[in-house]
Parts: structure tokens; C-alpha cells; sequence
């Protein structure tokens, strides 16, 4: 395995993981999107509600009836259109970023507007904690937060058996 890994965080607008890294501000510049997602809404309205109050995104700009783009953090787009919901939870699932202390105010933010939509958030073997969340539109998505590196932790040792470690 070619192992040419290095810290980029400097190009990222997620931050380095602290015990007090603070929250990102909403991102309101234009830019070109690299990509982002489109999720199908049988009620704009109630869906755009969930994602802004529940998830922490905000309404970018839209079209009434049409569609609803959304945004939290640079390069964290969502466009809701009109279309019918799942009639199943998808088993894939998209990730957005955050910060270790937002998961629990997220966790209950959605909680309050659907209740169930939440699981976790949990500790993964790649040193992260992540808070799984269904939608409204039976989307899945994971609010995940990089955790500080501990070199003593168990998550370390799971990355340095697959060739990952913090120099």
C-alpha cells in the first residue's frame, strides 16, 4: 500500500478535531458545487424543516414549489425537489461533518420534529463519532465528527494496523 498520506487540513473546511474545536459558520459565499445531493420530498415545506431546524442547514435560496437548495458548511449542498418519498429507508447513506458537541444537539433536534430518527451517535473504529439519522424522505444520513487523536486509544491502533498513522 502506498502510504504518501499527509495532514491537508488547510484545504479543508472541516476543522482539526480538539477538545474545543469550535463550530463552522454557516457558509453563505457562491461557489461551484463538486457535488451534492438531490433528495425527492413529497412536502418541500416539512422537509426543508426538518433538515434546517433538525440537521443545521439553512435555505440557500429557493423556488417556492420547485425546489429548496440547502447548505450548512462550505461544500455540504442539498437541493430537495418535488418527487415521491422512498417507500423504504435507503440503505445507502450520505455523511456530513460536524463537530463532536453538535451531535447530541442534532440528535435531539431531529428527535423533536420526528421522533425515532435517530440512532447514536456512536464511537467507530476510524476515530470518529457518528449520529445516523433518517429523514423525512426516508433519506439516511450520518452527521459524523472526527475525534481528537489519542496515540493510546484503540481507534489509533485499528488506523496504524491498516497503515494509517499520525506523524
Amino acid at each position: 500500500m502506498d502510504n504518501n498520506l499527509y495532514p491537508a487540513f488547510s484545504i479543508s473546511p472541516v476543522p482539526q478535531p480538539t477538545a474545543d474545536t469550535p463550530t463552522p459558520e454557516l457558509f453563505r459565499g457562491m461557489y461551484g458545487m463538486p457535488s451534492f445531493l438531490t433528495v425527492p420530498t413529497a412536502d418541500l415545506e416539512a422537509s426543508a424543516n426538518f433538515w434546517i431546524e433538525g440537521l443545521g442547514f439553512f435555505d440557500f435560496f429557493s423556488a417556492p414549489g420547485q425546489f429548496v437548495h440547502l447548505r450548512r458548511w462550505v461544500f455540504q449542498d442539498v437541493l430537495l425537489v418535488p418527487g415521491e418519498r422512498a417507500a423504504e429507508t435507503a440503505t445507502a447513506t450520505a455523511s456530513f461533518a460536524c463537530v463532536e458537541k453538535q451531535l447530541e444537539e442534532i440528535a435531539e433536534a431531529c428527535e423533536s420534529i420526528l421522533p425515532g430518527s435517530t440512532a447514536g451517535p456512536s464511537i467507530k473504529p476510524w476515530n470518529s463519532a457518528e449520529l445516523d439519522v433518517v429523514t423525512p424522505e426516508n433519506f439516511r444520513v450520518t452527521m459524523t465528527a472526527a475525534r481528537p487523536y489519542d496515540p493510546a486509544s484503540t481507534e489509533a491502533q485499528n488506523l496504524k494496523e491498516i497503515g494509517i498513522e499520525k506523524t
